[in-house]
């Protein structure tokens, strides 16, 4: 049996992993690289024959594990793509966003080198098409949590709850191999216990190999309390100067939904001052927002009654989700008092940049980072100090407040990684940490080492393992 690496090894984005024995190949995820080289690495991440495939496992539908679907559909590969039926809801929206902006990021591309801008790419073409993304939904089967499905003769596979977004799973994959039975876990990207939302990740007990990730892996969350305490503080040092906006980059999906959470009931309670408007610019979102509703029963209890409570009347927050371009347009039109929750979350695609590039300039708004920002992405230099960035085209001077909130990452911190690696009742044969950036994969690698006593290593990429 062999696992081999084709993406976040040694890094946090491209989640794509190969098992193969000697009678089933399968892949778990297919994700898109993100911030550095990231044009370059996605051009090349499917080195593998994709027709050999028997079927894909999906642990859920961030783009970094699931963005690279209708490209593989295109090249060929022609097998069923297994995950839960939240995630397939998901996917339906979120790979059809990821194609339209690659295209109109390419026409812009082309636009520049038609206009003589040097530094414009102009060959640029889309990874895949909305038509090609539209055509890789086919591919999808939904299966329920703690269900056995059986995709292959000599596999058995488990979906559990990772905690981390809608329909986020941890993936028990058995197979039967030259007469012995192995036991793999893909944890996927686990959630933080105790947070809004969602359920805590599911306990696992037992694994002969084991394939975690390590995203905060080297650090601790703020508690929720001071998370909360940040970001009442952000909101109302900026909404009661009523001089400028609050800009809030988000994943569309679950960080978005649960910023609507925290602050309905933050206004609720009156920690939020007056009735700030708040504009959910973001298609996707709304559509996920949606899709939240429709799989309300997946969340936690107090999610489910606020959703009951306030969602539907909204109590004394403001919320309006915009969809046309030319509503996006004229939130950029206000100068002050609005909440601006918009996508991409790492900043470097969609409406986002648009806000940013009207907002940045201004040092009566702020910016709210709340969430992971991978290396070489615009809102990994917004944390990381910049002074100026490039947006459209543009160098544009930083002059809001940067708030840097991380209390509220979908990802569990280091206590919250090692609480649920205890879980195991006796050691794996080996494991593998993955889905963080080099230092910090290595560093959880040896940890484990010392701590539990595990063969525990960081692949690189393109890395292939013989598992006994």
């Amino acid at each position: 049996m062999k696992l081999k690496f084709f993406g976040a090894a040694r890094e946090v984005t491209g989640s794509c992993y190969r098992v193969e024995t000697e009678s089933v190949r399968l892949l778990v995820d297919c994700g898109m690289f993100q911030g550095r080289d990231a044009d370059t690495k996605n051009q090349h991440a499917l080195a593998l024959d994709v027709k050999e495939l028997d079927f894909v496992l999906l642990t859920h539908a961030h783009i970094d594990h699931s963005g690279l679907i209708p490209r593989l559909v295109a090249e060929g590969f022609g097998g069923p793509i297994y995950t839960t039926r939240a995630t397939c809801d998901l996917l339906a929206v979120m790979l059809l966003d990821s194609a339209h902006i690659q295209e109109k990021d390419a026409e812009w591309e082309n636009e520049r080198a038609r206009r003589g801008d040097k530094r414009a790419d102009k060959n640029a073409a889309p990874l895949y098409t909305v038509a090609e993304a539209r055509a890789s939904l086919d591919s999808l089967h939904p299966v329920a949590y703690d269900t056995e499905i059986k995709p292959h003769p000599t596999v058995r596979v488990r979906f559990r709850d990772a905690g981390h977004i809608l329909g986020s799973a941890i993936l028990e994959i058995e197979l039967d191999t030259e007469g012995v039975t192995r036991k793999l876990v893909f944890s996927g990207d686990l959630g933080q216990p105790g947070r809004p939302l969602m359920n805590d990740p599911t306990p696992i007990e037992a694994a002969d190999y084991l394939i975690v990730e390590s995203t905060y892996a080297n650090r601790n969350h703020k508690t929720l309390e001071q998370t909360i305490e940040e970001l009442t503080d952000a909101v109302n040092t900026t909404i009661e100067r009523g001089r400028g906006n609050v800009v809030i980059p988000a994943f569309a999906v679950g960080r978005t939904q649960e910023l609507l959470y925290l602050l309905s009931d933050l206004v609720r309670q009156g920690q939020i001052h007056g009735r700030p408007h708040v504009f959910v610019d973001s298609p996707m979102a709304t559509a996920a927002t949606e899709i939240t509703l429709k799989h309300r029963n997946l969340l936690d209890e107090e999610a489910q009654e606020m959703w009951r409570q306030h969602m539907n009347d909204q109590g004394d927050l403001s919320i309006r989700f915009t969809e046309s371009a030319d509503e996006s347009k004229a939130i950029n039109l206000i100068r002050s008092g609005a909440i601006i929750i918009s996508a991409s979350g790492m900043c470097d695609a969609g409406r986002i940049k648009h806000h940013l590039r009207h907002n940045l300039p201004r040092a009566e708004c702020c910016v709210v980072i709340v969430g992971f920002q991978a290396q070489g992405t615009l809102g990994r230099r917004l944390v990381d100090g910049a002074q100026s960035v490039r947006l459209m085209g543009e160098d544009v001077p930083v002059r809001a407040r940067i708030y840097t909130i991380g209390g509220l990452s979908a990802h569990a911190d280091r206590d919250a990684l090692l609480g649920w690696l205890g879980h195991f009742r006796k050691s794996p044969r080996q494991v593998f940490v993955v889905h963080g950036e080099e230092e910090v994969a290595q560093d959880f690698a040896a940890d484990l080492n010392a701590k539990f006593k595990w063969q525990a290593v960081a692949p690189s990429a393109g890395q292939e393992f013989e598992l006994a």
